[in-house]
Formats: C-alpha cells, sequence, structure tokens
C-alpha cells in the first residue's frame, strides 16, 4: 500500500466515524496591517474545521491576489508565497468538501474577473439546488472549472442583476436554496454572507488596531484579538470596507431557523460562542443529560479525545462517577513520511489511540463519544479497552442515532453508510462488542442546548428544513463532468 493510502486510511478509520464539517472561512479589513498574515492565523484557527486545502485572497483597493493549495495551513503558506498577498482586504478559506470531491480544481477561494471588477468568493455550507443552478448556467453557455457549488455562487454573482455588490448579492441569495455563510472578496470590500436559516455560524467582531474581521467561529477572532464581537444574523450582509461597517438585511430571516446542531456537538471548537452559548458548556450539559436519562454503576468515566471530553467531565459530575483519561491521541499520524512497516500497518486505529492500561485495568468504564455514523471506529476502540483489562465498557453517545443524511453542508455519507439506518440499537451494540449502548434522547440533547427550536435535527429525524433531491451526493457534479 502507497504511503499516502495508508496515512489516509488511519485518519478515515477515526473521522470516518465522526459527521465532517467541509471549511471554515475568514474575512478581514485591516488598513495599515499585513492582512494576509491575519488571515493566515485566523485559519489557523479554523483548521478543525478542514484540513484537505487552505486559500488566501488580498485585494488592494484595484485587483485580487490569491494563494491557494492542497494540505495544512502550514503546508500551504510560507513567507515567501504570503510576502506578494498586499492589501487592506482579504478573504480565506480551509476546506473539507462535500460537494465535490477533494480535487485541487475544487480548492477556495474562487476567483474570476467580471465587468464590476475582480472577484474572490469562499463559502461554507452546501447549496440543496445546486444542480438546478449549474445546469442553467451551463445552458446559458457559462464554463464552469470545477464540481463545487461554490463556483457556481461565485459565477452566479458575477453575472446577478444590481448595480451595486449589495444588490448584486441580495438578487444571488434569493436564487440560493440551502446552507451558506460567505466571505466575498472585491477590490475594495470584504462582504459577509449567512443564509436565512442561519445553518453555518458566522460572526464579526472589531479589531484592535482599526477595521474588521469575519470568522466562521469566535476563536478565530479571538486569535486576532478582536473584540465586540456578535454574530452574523440570518439574512444579514455586513460589509468591510473604509467606510463605516455597513449591516444590511438582505432576506428575512426564516420562520424556522435551522441552526445545525453538530457545531454544539462535535464541529466547533470548544472555546466557541454562538446562538448565544459557550460551546464547551453546551457540551458539559450533553453529559450531564446522559447520566441523567440512563445512570449506570461504572468506576470511571473516559473520553474518546478531543470534542467529547467536556461532555465526560459533565457526565462524571452529574453521576458523581471520577472521570479520568483513557485513550491518547496521536493527532500526528498523518504528518510522516517514513514507510511503516506490515506489522505496523495491521495495528489500524492503535496507531491513532493508545490505551492509559493502569486506568482502565479491572474497572467498569463509562465512555462518552460524540457520534457514530459508520461504526467503523467503536469497536476497534472497544476491542482496544478489552485487550488492557477493562472489566466492562458501556458506551454513551452525546446525540440521537443519525440514521439521514446531511443535505446541507455536512458530510455523513449516504443511507447505506449510516450503521443507525441500518441497524437498530441493541444490534449496534452487539456489533461495536460493548456490554451496553446508549445514545442521548432528542429531548435530552436539546435540554442540553437549551432551546426547543432553531436548530436542524434532519440527521435524527429525517425531517429536513428544505426540500432535498435523497439522490444528491458529495461527488454528484464529479460524475457529471465525466
Amino acid at each position: 500500500m502507497p504511503m499516502n493510502d495508508f496515512l489516509r486510511d488511519i485518519e478515515q478509520t477515526d473521522h470516518a466515524d465522526h459527521p465532517h464539517e467541509e471549511c471554515g472561512v475568514i474575512g478581514i479589513y485591516a488598513p495599515n496591517e499585513d492582512v494576509a498574515r491575519m488571515t493566515f492565523f485566523g485559519l489557523f484557527a479554523l483548521q478543525h474545521r478542514g484540513q484537505e486545502a487552505a486559500g488566501i485572497a488580498v485585494a488592494n483597493g484595484e485587483t485580487i491576489h490569491m494563494h491557494k493549495g492542497s494540505g495544512l495551513v502550514s503546508q500551504v503558506f510560507t513567507p515567501a508565497n504570503l510576502e506578494p498577498l498586499k492589501g487592506h482586504y482579504a478573504i480565506g478559506h480551509t476546506r473539507y468538501s462535500t460537494t465535490g470531491s477533494s480535487a485541487v480544481r475544487n480548492v477556495q477561494p474562487f476567483q474570476i474577473e467580471t465587468m464590476y471588477g475582480s472577484l474572490a468568493v469562499a463559502h461554507n455550507g452546501n447549496l440543496v439546488n445546486a444542480a438546478e443552478l449549474r445546469q442553467g448556467l451551463l445552458q446559458r453557455g457559462i464554463g464552469l472549472s470545477s464540481s463545487s457549488d461554490s463556483e457556481v455562487m461565485t459565477m452566479m454573482l458575477a453575472g446577478a442583476q444590481g448595480s451595486t455588490w449589495d444588490e448584486r448579492l441580495r438578487w444571488a441569495m434569493e436564487q440560493w436554496q440551502g446552507a451558506y455563510s460567505l466571505v466575498v472578496l472585491t477590490r475594495d470590500c470584504v462582504y459577509a454572507v449567512r443564509d436565512p436559516w442561519g445553518f453555518r455560524p458566522l460572526s464579526v467582531g472589531m479589531l484592535p488596531s482599526g477595521g474588521h474581521a469575519i470568522a466562521s467561529e469566535t476563536g478565530a477572532l479571538v486569535t486576532l484579538g478582536c473584540l465586540a464581537i456578535r454574530e452574523v444574523q440570518p439574512g444579514e450582509v455586513i460589509a468591510l470596507s473604509n467606510k463605516a461597517l455597513k449591516v444590511s438585511q438582505a432576506l428575512p430571516p426564516a420562520k424556522s431557523l435551522a441552526r445545525c446542531v453538530f457545531e454544539h456537538i462535535y464541529f466547533s471548537r470548544p472555546d466557541s460562542y454562538w446562538d448565544n452559548r459557550w460551546v464547551h458548556q453546551v457540551r458539559q450539559r450533553l453529559g450531564e443529560e446522559l447520566a441523567k436519562e440512563l445512570p449506570t454503576p461504572a468506576d470511571v468515566v473516559i473520553p474518546v479525545p478531543d470534542s467529547s471530553t467536556p461532555a465526560a467531565i459533565g457526565y462524571a459530575f452529574a453521576s458523581g462517577i471520577p472521570y479520568n483519561d483513557g485513550f491518547i491521541k496521536n493527532r500526528y499520524i498523518g504528518r510522516t513520511f517514513i514507510e511503516p512497516t506490515d506489522s505496523l500497518r495491521k495495528q489500524g486505529i492503535a496507531m491513532k489511540f493508545n490505551v492509559i492500561s493502569e486506568n482502565v485495568r479491572d474497572k467498569r468504564i463509562i465512555v462518552i463519544d460524540d457520534s457514530i455514523v459508520r461504526g467503523n471506529t467503536s469497536g476497534p476502540l472497544v476491542r482496544l479497552l478489552r485487550e488492557a483489562g477493562a472489566k466492562e465498557i458501556h458506551l454513551r453517545i452525546t446525540c440521537p442515532p443519525i440514521k439521514h443524511p446531511c443535505y446541507m453542508g455536512v458530510d455523513m455519507g449516504v443511507y447505506e453508510d449510516l450503521i443507525a439506518h441500518k441497524l437498530d440499537v441493541p444490534e449496534i451494540g452487539r456489533m461495536i462488542g460493548c456490554d451496553s449502548l446508549y445514545y442521548l434522547s432528542l429531548d435530552g440533547m436539546m435540554r442540553a442546548v437549551g432551546r426547543s427550536e432553531g436548530y436542524c435535527q434532519a440527521c435524527f429525524t429525517g425531517q429536513y428544513p428544505l426540500q432535498v433531491d435523497p439522490q444528491q451526493t458529495k461527488t454528484g457534479f464529479e460524475k457529471s463532468r465525466v
């Protein structure tokens, strides 16, 4: 097996059993600052949202210069390729693919020349009507170089109706159905755009040296030293330029908002703040709700690192069972270029996780994890604990069973990939090999979030906030190109 394939398989053994967010976006207006370098550090703070590719585009008032490529933020950018990116305005993107494969042609931002000047777009989300919109562009003779719905949005903006970018954005938003948090760069402005349903997070803050920044998560804004941070509201467009910050309600918020609940469960950094909630606190309450719903005698509570750690703390607090570390995660397994031996290849997930044997031996263990998607990670983790001498293993999941795919910008696979679509909970537990398996109820999850409405729960219930095409797949446009 080639080295790259081996490393990818190990990464996927861990990550394929969790939903995947596809990207993080950032936009900056900072006069007399090195905006390219600022954008780099902002993207670095958003690296967890996508590890396939990254890009930065900078405008100087006349034109746009850009650098992008495949890999981690620290691999794509160097002092040498950041140096030419001069200007006061910048946008950046770090990507995990949902619509469109991880091919280089799909790397963002997308940049084109229009009759109104240069334009660059970076997108977090997924349009449910992308196929229809794409076909409309092709029928008008507009060529497309990628298989990404983000390029469709870019080309629509270039040909949108209106005499200003504000009007063109409003016109395009009326055509777009689905999840989009955008940063749009023109030669002299950065625009932030959020869909009326509020699927994906987006926040704005004031830079201490002057100007403003926009980012998918508040943690990136804090990294840049931002003050007065607030959420971009559903349907809002915010313009960052040398004129004062301009906020407009381009479209009214949807009657039923549909924030992605998985931002709280898994995607966002625990220090993020959105919908007036700290993610870490929500995750702690998820664990507390689990402990209340099904009290289970045990000796120790351990998380599957890292996103489940706050929930495990909450479970331990509510149950009175001691918390401890049981797994150590090797975060650098995908960084080596040394060829492993055949015997190491067979270790699989053991190269990603190690068990602290003295913390689990002869103990009844509560294992907290945030989700099970395909079921290909939980079983190997349970076997590692068995081999380390665990007496009992009780697996607790901080959300309900994922039975339905997401079409709003989260890569969960299709129906046949989802283990909870094919098996009931006792069957999943037997396949994994744990002594008991319990998923948090839908009501318990929303109690932890602190909302009874305003969140999308479609992956649990199958009730989508928008009409979706069940045949839509991540690489559907790739097939159309063939």
